[in-house]
């Protein structure tokens, strides 16, 4: 929605709030800004904008009080002077939940300035116009974050999609992100891959060739092997001490298979568009830092030395937790403490994110109490990022493990659908990065699409279907509506307020720009909830929204102004779509 409109408003409404009786503290501007939302009850041929009474009366909660807010809202009706871009005013039905004030639009004033604002600007600077005062903020986002010598499963992909989407999402809003991947590259399972090595299992060239697949092919002979011979674990342990120790051979050959894994990793990135401004490793964390956490806690009292030479922690009555093992070495928790202090230490963040399944709730609290106990206050601006876990994806293979699998076989799928597809204008062979994309944006879309928490089933018909709710039908849209630009017959005005507005009359139209208008608004929602399917829904009304206007609004063959005027439309539509998409982290596709 216009923020100027919204501006004018806000201070419209507080000139009226002045004459009103009994309101002892006027809001501030900026709070009725980013309070106003469009009406999505709105009749079909109206566009208003709603204001919650309890933003400029205060919260009433009971019936009585519910009263006054409806004759305070009176009073301000009352006082409240219309003009060229609002028409009306009105109060929504006394059984109203929550009551608000109603402001009829003017369609033709809200149009120009909504076209204007979209198309006038670059993606970034509209997206930035923001509805809601927000400070640039430091964010640290970890995400992803597989081990090595285990497969990237599934798990990893919803890690790294809702990650890549909330590091989008804060950064399109201004603020400054790091986005961190920090693997695990520490512990028993590299004595294990070392004793695989030894055995001249493989070899460093077969390793190169497919590192992720040659090192589970490794760890799990060798820990299958460990579970029936004790002496294979105590040579794992062994080998892992030496190279904790410094050993330069078992160093050497550490840092290559972490090389290994992070060339093989970044290809999977690149194919879903994720980017990291660093990767992190476990092993960062060692005898220095750790003993820098542990004499903290111990000087606080809260570490324990059992008998057994065990370092714990008491968290509540109820759990106490581990942080360093019998033999001495530390556990993941440990670390995971260090990590957070060294964050701190090199990007005082504001928020920082863990994108990590539900699985995992008890590890983050009990990682916040033990910063806690050490001082740190900024703890509490950690905040576990929990998802679901996905049911049922396998290929015709059977179960998938690795994601490249998975990303292969959306592939294969969406190739065949191409091929039996009438719609289809790219040639197929000649363009695979299509195809790839498209395969992509179905399983990305997919997923964001469900609520975060909740675990869901996939199935590849589902989302691979070109109708209905899915990313193929969000990449048709936005293809359908380039090719409208290129092949109208018409371009738009170098001044976009010029554009005949008033010619915008028809239902289909005025529904299309009613959705525009509540994008800045679905941004701010994402934003509270760190929700992806909220801005996901959005784009499927708005799809929905552009399909039905496309079939009865043409743009070609039409009078000038007509013709300039829904081209504007569905240029701005295009716009936000791209925008959309962007952030859900879909690369758009001009052409499929």
């Amino acid at each position: 929605m216009a923020i100027a409109l919204r501006s004018s408003l806000a201070t419209k409404v507080l000139q009226a709030l002045r004459g009103v009786s009994n309101i002892d503290t006027l809001p501030i501007e900026s709070q009725l800004v980013s309070a106003f939302q469009i009406n999505q009850n709105s009749t079909k041929t109206r566009i208003e904008l709603q204001l919650p009474l309890y933003t400029v009366v205060g919260e009433r909660k009971n019936h009585v009080e519910k009263k006054f807010m409806f004759r305070k809202g009176s009073e301000i009706i009352e006082k409240f002077e219309t003009n060229n871009s609002v028409t009306g005013i009105s109060l929504s039905p006394p059984e109203s939940k929550i009551p608000f004030l109603n402001f009829h639009l003017d369609i033709s004033c809200y149009c120009r300035n909504l076209l204007s604002d979209i198309l006038g600007t670059s993606e970034e600077a509209y997206v930035s116009r923001k509805l809601f005062s927000l400070p640039k903020d430091q964010i640290v986002i970890e995400f992803s974050s597989p081990n090595i010598a285990k497969p990237f499963h599934v798990g990893h992909l919803r890690s790294t999609i809702h990650g890549n989407f909330l590091s989008n999402l804060f950064h399109a809003l201004g603020h400054n992100v790091k986005r961190l991947n920090y693997l695990g590259d520490w512990g028993t399972q590299f004595g294990l891959l070392q004793f695989g090595i030894d055995q001249g299992w493989l070899s460093w060239e077969e390793i190169s060739k497919s590192p992720i697949r040659s090192l589970l092919e490794i760890y799990v002979k060798a820990n299958t092997m460990a579970e029936k011979d004790e002496s294979v674990t105590a040579r794992a342990r062994s080998l892992f001490q030496k190279l904790e120790s410094g050993d330069e051979e078992l160093l050497k050959n550490w840092r290559e298979i972490r090389q290994f894994t992070v060339t093989e990793l970044r290809q999977t990135y690149a194919r879903l568009g994720v980017k990291f401004d660093e990767f992190n490793w476990e092993s960062q964390y060692g005898i220095k830092e750790l003993s820098d956490v542990l004499s903290i806690l111990e000087k606080s009292g809260r570490l324990i030395t059992k008998a057994e030479g065990t370092k714990v922690v008491r968290l509540n009555d109820q759990r106490t937790v581990t942080l360093v093992k019998s033999d001495g070495s530390s556990l993941y928790l440990t670390r995971d403490v260090a990590a957070a202090i060294d964050r701190w230490n090199r990007f005082p963040f504001r928020r920082m994110f863990y994108v990590v399944d539900n699985a995992q709730s008890d590890h983050f609290v009990a990682l916040k109490s033990l910063l806690s106990f050490m001082g740190h206050t900024w703890a509490n601006n950690i905040e576990h990022v929990k998802f679901g876990r996905i049911k049922g994806m396998s290929t015709r293979k059977g179960t998938i493990v690795f994601l490249s699998d998975l990303l292969d076989e959306a592939h294969i799928r969406m190739k065949a659908k191409q091929i039996a597809s009438p719609n289809t204008r790219v040639a197929i062979e000649e363009n695979p990065e299509i195809t790839d994309i498209l395969a992509i944006s179905a399983v990305v879309i997919n997923d964001l699409k469900q609520r975060r928490q909740r675990d869901y089933t996939f199935n590849w018909d589902d989302a691979l279907q070109d109708k209905g709710d899915t990313g193929i039908r969000l990449q048709y849209t936005h293809s359908r509506l380039h090719s409208l630009e290129k092949m109208c017959g018409v371009s738009l005005p170098e001044e976009l307020l010029s554009l005949n507005t008033s010619l915008i009359q028809e239902p289909e139209l005025i529904n299309v720009m009613r959705d525009l208008g509540m994008f800045h608004q679905v941004l701010q929602d994402s934003y509270n909830q760190l929700e992806p399917c909220v801005l996901v829904r959005y784009l499927f009304d708005l799809s929905h929204s552009l399909g039905v206007a496309l079939k009865t609004m043409p743009v070609k063959n039409q009078e000038e102004e007509l013709a300039q005027v829904r081209l504007a439309i569905f240029s701005a539509s295009k716009r936000i779509l791209s925008i959309g998409l962007k952030i859900l982290g879909v690369q758009p596709l001009l052409q499929m």
